[in-house]
């Protein structure tokens, strides 16, 4: 399962705030092509809890970088899948395509996120994942793909197995970008495919249950936003729990602000603990 990843360097998001020095990933760590599209190959980084019982499938969390569908790397999750892992989830960083790197849109970016899911529940067995237990995640830009994997019937692959569903069964946001309508983020690029493309435009029925973690100064994501995705998402019975930090802008939750990653991954914890995700124990110090 193990295989060798090129990395390359990659334009960062002007408003994402990443720390210099990430804690490094001490658990066993696979890297995994999940996609290959024309020359361009896709892996997603997996890691795991440092004791695998190999008989008890395990709930899984998906992480998508920021960068506003232009740049970032996988990276930017590497404290939030050290910590989810020593609790007892498989993690899994994705790599997407992106318009830096090559050339794409911001519709290429979802079709890999979607992807992405699909492969996991595809290939559960193997990598001892429970199929119905997987959550998605991301900021920014990566929040949004997190919420339109959930939300959004377009944008599929056409070499996907289409027979898997690319919907995970729950959601945690880090100030995504839910609203691409006139307005809203990244509209000058989807233009009036935002009625297929934007995860508030597309909740419905059945929507998993969410939380959603926002800054009250974030410059791309208003509070009223994200206030009416709350009060959507509990209209067609789902549940939203929104965390709002005040006087932080966007980025806020990210490792370089130590104390707010803290805060935003024990909510997190306590979330998932709430789904049954997880258990009170182990209890792991947040690092």
């Amino acid at each position: 399962m193990k295989s060798k990843i090129k990395t390359a360097l990659s334009a960062l998001f002007c408003v994402l705030i990443f720390s210099a020095s990430l804690p490094l990933l001490s658990q066993s760590t696979d890297s995994i092509l999940y996609k290959q599209v024309d020359s361009t190959s896709l892996y997603m980084h997996v890691t795991y809890p440092p004791s695998m019982n190999n008989a008890k499938p395990l709930p899984a969390m998906v992480f998508f970088f920021g960068g506003g569908w232009v740049g970032g790397t996988t990276g930017h999750f590497d404290p939030h899948a050290k910590y989810f892992s020593e609790r007892g989830l498989i993690c899994f960083r994705v790599d997407y395509r992106v318009k830096s790197r090559q050339g794409t849109s911001p519709f290429e970016s979802l079709k890999d996120a979607k992807s992405a899911i699909r492969f996991i529940r595809e290939h559960a067995e193997d990598l001892h994942v429970d199929p119905q237990r997987i959550v998605a995640s991301g900021g920014s830009a990566g929040g949004h793909l997190a919420a339109a994997t959930a939300l959004v019937t377009s944008f599929n692959e056409g070499s996907d197995q289409l027979s898997y569903s690319s919907v995970p069964n729950a959601l945690v946001l880090f100030n995504p970008v839910i609203d691409n309508g006139p307005g809203g983020y990244g509209y000058e690029r989807i233009g009036e495919a935002y009625k297929d493309f934007s995860p508030l435009h597309n909740i419905r029925e059945g929507a998993p249950p969410t939380i959603f973690f926002l800054g009250t100064q974030d410059k791309l994501i208003p509070v009223e936003t994200a206030r009416y995705y709350k009060t959507v998402m509990e209209k067609v019975g789902s549940r939203c729990d929104l965390s709002l930090f005040e006087g932080e802008g966007h980025g806020f939750f990210n490792y370089g602000n130590i104390e707010n990653y803290k805060k935003t991954v024990s909510e997190a914890n306590r979330f998932l603990i709430s789904l049954g995700y997880l258990t009170e124990e182990p209890v792991i110090e947040i690092d």
